[in-house]
C-alpha cells in the first residue's frame, strides 16, 4: 500500500483536474514516481468501489484516469451544477458533432451569426477543431470532445446518438 499522504496527493490531483489526466500529468503535479501513482490509483479505485454508497468513482479513460460522478447520480447533479458551457453554445457543439465535418458557413445558415462567437469559445475550450477551407472553416470535434463528455466510445454513430439524445434531435436529421 502507498503511504496515505501520497494517495491523498493523487486523489487531490484527480479531483482538482476536473477531467481525465495522465499518469505523467499526475507525476508533474505531485512529484511522485509512476509506480507510486499507479499503486495509489489502484488503492483509491478499490477504496471507492468498496463503498457502494459513494456517488463518486475513479475510472480509467484510455491511458488517463478521472474522478467522476457515478452514472446514476449525473442527472441529480445537473439540477444543481451550473453548466460550464451555455445551452446555446452546447447546441452549436452538438450540431458540429452531429454533422461533422461541417462547413462553418453551413452552420451559420442553420443558427445565424452567433455561431462565430460560439465556435471561438468551443475552439478555446479545445472541444472543436477548425481548419481553413477556402473562405470558410471546416469544423470537427476534437479528440478531447469524447473525454470531456465522458463518452467512452469514439464511434461517430455512438457520438451522434448521444448528442441527438442530449439536444432532442431525431437521429436521421
Amino acid at each position: 500500500m502507498v503511504a496515505k499522504d501520497e494517495r491523498q496527493l493523487v486523489e487531490t490531483a484527480l479531483f482538482s483536474a476536473g477531467r481525465a489526466i495522465s499518469v505523467n500529468e499526475i507525476k508533474n503535479i505531485t512529484g511522485l514516481s509512476e509506480k507510486k501513482i499507479l499503486k495509489a490509483i489502484e488503492d483509491l479505485i478499490e477504496e471507492y468501489n468498496k463503498n457502494e454508497k459513494r456517488a463518486i468513482e475513479i475510472v480509467k479513460a484510455g491511458r488517463k484516469y478521472a474522478m467522476q460522478l457515478k452514472t446514476n447520480y449525473v442527472e441529480h447533479a445537473r439540477t444543481i451544477a451550473k453548466p460550464e458551457i451555455p445551452t446555446d453554445v452546447l447546441k452549436t457543439l452538438a450540431l458540429i458533432a452531429y454533422h461533422q465535418p461541417i462547413k462553418q458557413s453551413n452552420l451559420r445558415r442553420m443558427l445565424g451569426q452567433k455561431i462565430y462567437e460560439h465556435v471561438d469559445t468551443l475552439v478555446e475550450k479545445k472541444l472543436v477543431s477548425s481548419k481553413k477551407h477556402g473562405t470558410t472553416e471546416i469544423l470537427t470535434t476534437s479528440s478531447f470532445f469524447p473525454e470531456y463528455f465522458g463518452i467512452d466510445k469514439t464511434n461517430p454513430d455512438e457520438i451522434k446518438k448521444f448528442l441527438a439524445n442530449k439536444i432532442g434531435l431525431k437521429e436521421k436529421e
